[in-house]
This record gives C-alpha cells, sequence and structure tokens, in this order.
C-alpha cells in the first residue's frame, strides 16, 4: 500500500509540476508578447539569428514541441522557407533545456524557500489591480508550483530508494537500445520531452540508478525523449502542406541523427557519465541536465552549417504533389494558436489580405462604372465572395484566439480587429453598389462628360491614399500615420461637396440629365462612405498597442 500512495504523490506532484511551467510560460508570453511577434517577423536575417529566435521562444513557452507546430503552421501558411523553419527548429531543442536545468536546481537547498512564490504570486494577482504586477504574480505562482511538483515528487521517490527490488528492476534494464525506445515510447505518449527529463532528474535526484551503477544507461533514456518528443510535430504535420510535414520532417531528422551520433559516442565510451559528468558536476540532478543540454547545443553546431542537406533531403522523400485548391486564409492556422501572440499577429496580417480584397473589389467596381463596363460585376462578386468567406473565418480565428488566456492589451487588439474587419466588409458591399450603378447607367442610357469622370477619378486617388496611411496604422502599427488618414478624409469630403455642387450647377444650366441625379449622387456619396470606413479601421487601432 505504500507504494500505491507514493505513486500517487509522484503524480500529483508531476502535475503540479507541469500546471506550475505551464501557468509560468504562459504569464511570461504575456509578458513578452509583442517582442515575440517582432522577432518572428525577423527570421530570415540569417541562420543563427533563426537558432536564437528558436531558442528564446521556446525558453519562453516551456515547449518545443509547442515551437515546431508553430513553425509547421508558419511554413504551412507560405509564410516561412523551409530555410528559416530549420534554424528555429534547432534552436528550439536549445530552448527547451531550461526546463531541465531549472529541475536540476532541487537540488541545492534554497530550493524550499522558493516554492513560498506559489504563495506569494497568488496574493500578488490577487490583491493588485495593475495588470503586469499581476501577471508577474502568476510568474511567481508558477515557478513556486513547479518546486513544490519537484518536492513533493523527491519526497514520493524516498520509498522507492529504499526498495532494494525495485532498484534491482532499474539496474535490470541496461541495453542501451531498449533504454532509447523506453525514453521515446514514454515522451511520444506524454509529448513533453522536458516533463521525462524532468521525472529522470526526480528519479536520479532520489538515488536510483537506471542501468548498470556507472554506466550511461540514464543518458540513453535522455536521448531517446529527444526523438519521442518529435511525434508532436508529426501529428500537426497531417492534412498540411507538402512543405509543413517537410519541416515536421526535419525536426524528426535533427533528433534522430543527432541521437545516433551521441549513441554511438556513448557506447565507445562507456564511462563517460562516470569520467566526465560526475567529474565535472557532483550533483546528479546536474549531470542529467547539463547533458541534455551538451547534446542540444553540440547537435545544432554539428547540424547548423548543413541546414540546406537537411531541406534537399526532406524535398526529396516527400515529394510535391498537386495541391488541391487551398484556403483563402493565407496567415491563419490552427497550430499557431497554442501562443496567442503570434496568432494576434497572423490575425493582423490575414485582415491586411482582406482590405486588399475589399480594395481591389472598389477599384474593379470603380473602373467599371467609369468605362461603362456591366461586366465587371462578375469580378466583383467573386471578390466580394471572398471576402465574406475571410471575414467568417478571421471572426472565428479572433474568437479562439480570445478563448485563451490572452492580455489587456491582445484582447484590444482583438476588439480592434473585430471592429475593423466589419468596416473592410462594408467597403466590398459598397463595391457591390458601384456595380448596380453601372447596369442602371447601360440600362437608362446615361452617360457622364470626361470632365466629370476626370473629377470623380481625383476623388477616388485621395482614397486609394487614405488605404495607403489606414495601411501604414492598422497593418504596420504606425499610429503615427493617423494625421495624414485625417487630413485625406477631410480632403475626400470636400471633393464630394464640390462634386455634388457641381453636377447641381450643370442640372440647372441643363447641362445634365435629371436622371443621372440619383446614380451620380448615391455614386459619390458611396465613394465617401468607403473613405468613412477606411478611417474607422484606422482610429479603431487609436487606442491599440503597436502589433
Amino acid at each position: 500500500m505504500d507504494y500505491f500512495w507514493a505513486f500517487i504523490g509522484l503524480l500529483a506532484g508531476l502535475g503540479a509540476f507541469l500546471f506550475g511551467f505551464k501557468v509560468l510560460s504562459e504569464s511570461i508570453e504575456k509578458l513578452a508578447n509583442s517582442r515575440m511577434r517582432r522577432w518572428f517577423d525577423k527570421t530570415a536575417k540569417s541562420k543563427l539569428a533563426g537558432v536564437g529566435i528558436g531558442t528564446v521562444t521556446t525558453a519562453i513557452i516551456q515547449s518545443s514541441s509547442a515551437t515546431t507546430v508553430m513553425v509547421v503552421g508558419f511554413v504551412n501558411a507560405g509564410i516561412m522557407t523551409l530555410y528559416q523553419a530549420t534554424a528555429i527548429i534547432m534552436g528550439a531543442n536549445i530552448g527547451t533545456t531550461i526546463t531541465a536545468q531549472i529541475a536540476s536546481l532541487q537540488a541545492f537547498d534554497f530550493i524550499a524557500f522558493v516554492t513560498v512564490f506559489a504563495c506569494v504570486g497568488v496574493f500578488m494577482d490577487m490583491l493588485s489591480k495593475n495588470e503586469k504586477i499581476k501577471t508577474i504574480g502568476v510568474v511567481l505562482a508558477g515557478l513556486g508550483l513547479v518546486f513544490l511538483g519537484l518536492q513533493v515528487m523527491s519526497d514520493s521517490m524516498s520509498i522507492f530508494r529504499d526498495s532494494q527490488s525495485f532498484k534491482n528492476f532499474l539496474t535490470g534494464v541496461s541495453n542501451p537500445f531498449l533504454l532509447l525506445l523506453i525514453g521515446a515510447a514514454f515522451t511520444a505518449l506524454v509529448q513533453s520531452s522536458s516533463a521525462v527529463t524532468s521525472l529522470i532528474i526526480v528519479m536520479v535526484g532520489a538515488g536510483l540508478s537506471i542501468g548498470e551503477p556507472g554506466s550511461n544507461g540514464v543518458l540513453f533514456l535522455v536521448l531517446g525523449s529527444n526523438i519521442g518528443t518529435c511525434i508532436t510535430a508529426i501529428l500537426s504535420s497531417v492534412g498540411a502542406s507538402t512543405n509543413a510535414k517537410r519541416a515536421s520532417l526535419i525536426h524528426l531528422m535533427f533528433n534522430v541523427f543527432g541521437s545516433i551520433i551521441f549513441t554511438v559516442f556513448l557506447l565507445c565510451w562507456p564511462s563517460f557519465m562516470q569520467d566526465t559528468l560526475v567529474r565535472w558536476f557532483p550533483q546528479a540532478q546536474t549531470q542529467i541536465a547539463m547533458f541534455h543540454t551538451f547534446f542540444n547545443v553540440i547537435c545544432v553546431a554539428i547540424f547548423l552549417p548543413f541546414t540546406s542537406l537537411f531541406v534537399k533531403i526532406a524535398t526529396k522523400v516527400i515529394r510535391e504533389k498537386k495541391e488541391k485548391s487551398v484556403d483563402e486564409a493565407r496567415f491563419l492556422d490552427e497550430r499557431i494558436l497554442q501562443t496567442p501572440a503570434i496568432a494576434l499577429n497572423q490575425a493582423t496580417k490575414e485582415t491586411d489580405y482582406l482590405a486588399q480584397l475589399a480594395m481591389q473589389s472598389l477599384s474593379v467596381a470603380f473602373e467599371g462604372f467609369i468605362e461603362e463596363n456591366v461586366d465587371a460585376k462578375a469580378k466583383v462578386d467573386e471578390l466580394n465572395a471572398r471576402c465574406a468567406d475571410l471575414e467568417r473565418r478571421i471572426v472565428d480565428y479572433l474568437i479562439r484566439i480570445s478563448s485563451n488566456d490572452v492580455s489587456y492589451g491582445d484582447e484590444k487588439i482583438i476588439s480592434a480587429l473585430h471592429h475593423g474587419v466589419n468596416d473592410i466588409v462594408r467597403i466590398s458591399e459598397l463595391a457591390d453598389n458601384i456595380t448596380r450603378y453601372t447596369a442602371n447607367c447601360k440600362r437608362d442610357d446615361i452617360t457622364f462628360s470626361d470632365s466629370v469622370k476626370s473629377s470623380l477619378k481625383d476623388m477616388f486617388e485621395k482614397i486609394l491614399a487614405l488605404y495607403a496611411s489606414t495601411k501604414q496604422v492598422f497593418a504596420e502599427g504606425d499610429v503615427t500615420a493617423l494625421k495624414a488618414v485625417d487630413s485625406i478624409e477631410d480632403e475626400i469630403d470636400h471633393a464630394r461637396r464640390a462634386i455634388v455642387d457641381s453636377h447641381i450647377r450643370r442640372l440647372n444650366d441643363g447641362r445634365c440629365r435629371p436622371a443621372s441625379s440619383g446614380v451620380f449622387i448615391n455614386l459619390v456619396g458611396n465613394l465617401e462612405r468607403a473613405a468613412d470606413h477606411l478611417t474607422y479601421l484606422a482610429h479603431s487601432f487609436d487606442e491599440s498597442p503597436a502589433v
């Protein structure tokens, strides 16, 4: 019965440990969300930059699998090349070692005091009204839970440490390939190499030896865990594009090739554990954590120069197939939802693309009116259908982002995007109105002089300039462009009044047919409304943080 309760304690400690890391990583991500968005926009600079981005991002979200799944999503969306993805995946493997390093701190006496952070952090979250202080409090609470979980796991291991039969069982498993398989299978089951490595650290910290005493047995378990962690990315690539599947294969190759190299190395040097790790690091927990870090850093150093080779192998193994018609959404991918800060950046890019489609529809409709071409309606209908579908996808995606624990700043951006998407779709609907005016003119044989068309074109040019400034605000985060937005919007209002006044003078002079008034005034009014919606779109981001 004692073993049963010890096992229950082990599971409870592991649960507290994993939940603590989840809370810790989500809160740190909140504090670093804007930086993370900028990091992923700079992946094209160099391979070393990619490794750094992968390392830091994974250290924040505490999961190389999550980072790799995000990268698969980026590749699937076509916004990241395989070369960029490869460097980030390699960096993710370094970043994931931070979990083991934190777990190894259990060996030091001060850790008992760190568990108090769980209480301190909770009170900070409960009592403070400042969002940043509340988030820092949750970070501390998560950190306290991590070490509390480690403490509980360590205590539950004491009964196994005193059991000779259990120790004989562990030492009896000495086949390195079996240990590799056990490490890979267990990690694939829990989908976290960090959790498995941390559990191994707790076991060795309790004095339990895996494999023959003094052998490299426990290190083979660590190597196996690095292979097993690839299952998450592989599963995420099912149903994705060819390049996304290649990214998952590159992740698998990196970990498998690295494990093969280190397996051969450890087999050739059976006393490596005793000769190096034990000599350099007196604490058993630190020995495992440092080996985990050495493995990933050395593998990156070996394989980074061969990034192109990894991409070539993946391209050869996974052949290009004829892709079925892709969804309209270019940047939205559910894999990225695990990290709301990045997902929100993608939703902003998708909204920018929606605006491009709506403005294209408006331009096609306006040109059709000027050229008296009723056939433009077919193109406008096609573009508007795409806009409607994309609006639905963006709204659904924003709702799914909101279902996560996002920061107040991100909530403001989500709200701004909801309003912005609505304004953009209104522009596409105005384009449909203009095609109807074209049809009415054709039916009633209404024509306009070149001078009138010229004044309309001048007004439309101002609308295009307004769109460019609006894009600077909501897509590029440059709120200083709001002055230009307001200035151009005023010019458009003046232009509308001048055009309508000129039309009324022509009517009074008999130079214009009365039948044209309904069409003409409504057309000019619709153009002004399109400008209003662009202005609303820009101002919806007036108080939102830069994206």
